[in-house]
């Protein structure tokens, strides 16, 4: 779940394939379409996708502050699930390269799919993006797990069908803070879900923290950090709680059972991150997000890089040829309506070029690597040429409070810390209305 959770007073904005942006940007047509519609409107012959995102709603248990298309399922709809996606993905695969480079497998749980089921969907994948050689292409197949869905089983099956990643939701490894997340896992099955990975042959492995937890102290999410790292994982995302609407968990904190931590110890905690992290050779490359060289998410760099990616599944969002959209998210709604395996969508965003220098900034401030200021400038120019004169004067003074780099054009260390202030500045540059 290396993209799981959006950082409260830090992150720019959640990975755009899985959540909305707190920074304005042009509202979505409603629509009762199909992805069809998005495909059949593209202006013109598109290059074919080069990433596919996959959406599992199935839990065994919603946790408190997930906002994200869940359900704990009692009519045992894994199996139709699986066929619906599969004809989805044969949909989809004229819209994709047939040897995709990256494919993410999100929830929901995705490790609480049966593994004869996911043994199908891998051969389905195999023919529509040939998921079985795309470690040996130089490609990256990940999947989410939660600690006590992986079995030996389940690996060996991941693994055959071509996955090399896995990313491990471990969120905790303090069983008090694990109750108040409403997590249902015990901290050492985190150790025995990496050991099966990679006795299977996945050898590379991710983890997810959160951080800012109520009653959680530094010295705790600094032990926390600590286990992590003994585990010997190539990448770490660390993600401070957020109160998302119509969650559990904010509703519980509107009735006075818990007290959000002091803003100030989330800080220090989230700089302490850098450091510890930094400490044991992993380095910073997005805001929340750590590696060691060479392992960053190949599949979120995709996102946060504005490349095209496909999804499938219900509540999946997909990117393509400037086009947004989302598929319904509801199980129902996903399974009895099938435009020739196309989705049901529940809102799309046509191309908008000024949406697009937004999102641009958006997404790429979220990178260490930051942005080539004078691509956008080039593009800004054919959209509007007054972006160009309130951009230069929104980037001067942030580069002169010292919240932007100007070489490469990134955010600073602290400019990490007011990432969303930074963030909305530039795009009202772009769009002042």
């Amino acid at each position: 779940m290396d993209h799981d959770e959006e950082t409260g007073f830090s992150d720019p904005a959640p990975n755009p394939a899985r959540a909305s942006s707190p920074v304005r940007l042009p509202l979505a047509v409603r629509t009762n379409s199909s992805a069809r519609a998005i495909f059949s409107q593209s202006a013109k012959p598109h290059s074919p996708a080069g990433s596919l995102y996959i959406h599992v709603p199935f839990c065994f248990h919603k946790c408190h502050y997930c906002d994200f298309y869940s359900i704990v399922d009692t009519r045992d709809r894994q199996e139709a699930f699986t066929r619906r996606l599969l004809r989805e993905l044969e949909a989809l695969a004229p819209f994709m390269e047939p040897n995709i480079g990256t494919i993410f497998v999100g929830g929901g749980t995705p490790s609480l799919l049966r593994p004869e089921l996911w043994a199908m969907l891998l051969e389905g994948l195999d023919r529509a993006a040939g998921a079985s050689s795309i470690e040996s292409r130089g490609g990256e197949f990940t999947v989410e797990c939660n600690p006590e869905t992986v079995t030996p089983e389940l690996m060996h099956t991941l693994r055959t069908g071509g996955v090399s990643r896995v990313s491990i939701g471990a969120q905790s490894f303090n069983r008090v803070h694990l109750k108040t997340l409403e997590r249902w896992h015990d901290p050492d099955n985190v150790f025995r879900a990496v050991e099966l990975a990679r006795r299977a042959g996945i050898e590379r492995q991710s983890m997810d923290l959160i951080f800012g937890i109520p009653g959680q102290t530094i010295d705790e999410w600094r032990n926390d950090l600590r286990l992590a790292l003994s585990a010997g994982t190539e990448h770490i995302s660390c993600y401070g709680l957020t109160y998302e609407q119509g969650t559990a968990m904010t509703a519980r904190h509107q009735r006075g059972e818990f007290s959000r931590i002091d803003e100030d110890l989330e800080a220090d905690m989230f700089i302490d991150t850098v450091s510890v992290l930094a400490a044991a050779g992993m380095r910073r490359y997005e805001v929340s997000n750590f590696a060691r060289p060479g392992a960053e998410c190949r599949h979120n760099l995709a996102y946060w890089r504005q490349n095209d990616w496909l999804a499938a599944g219900p509540a999946a969002s997909g990117h393509f040829a400037g086009w947004r959209w989302k598929n319904t998210p509801r199980l129902d709604d996903y399974l009895s309506l099938d435009d020739d395996g196309f989705a049901p969508i529940t809102d799309a965003e046509p191309p908008d070029p000024r949406r697009a220098l937004i999102e641009f900034i958006l997404t790429g401030l979220r990178l260490a690597e930051g942005i080539d200021e004078n691509q956008f400038l080039e593009r800004a120019g054919s959209v509007d040429p007054a972006i160009r004169r309130r951009w230069n004067h929104a980037a001067n003074a942030l580069r002169g409070r010292g919240l932007l780099m100007h070489t490469p054009f990134c955010l600073s260390e602290t400019g990490y810390l007011l990432a969303n202030q930074v963030i909305s500045t530039l795009s009202l540059a772009i769009d002042p209305s």
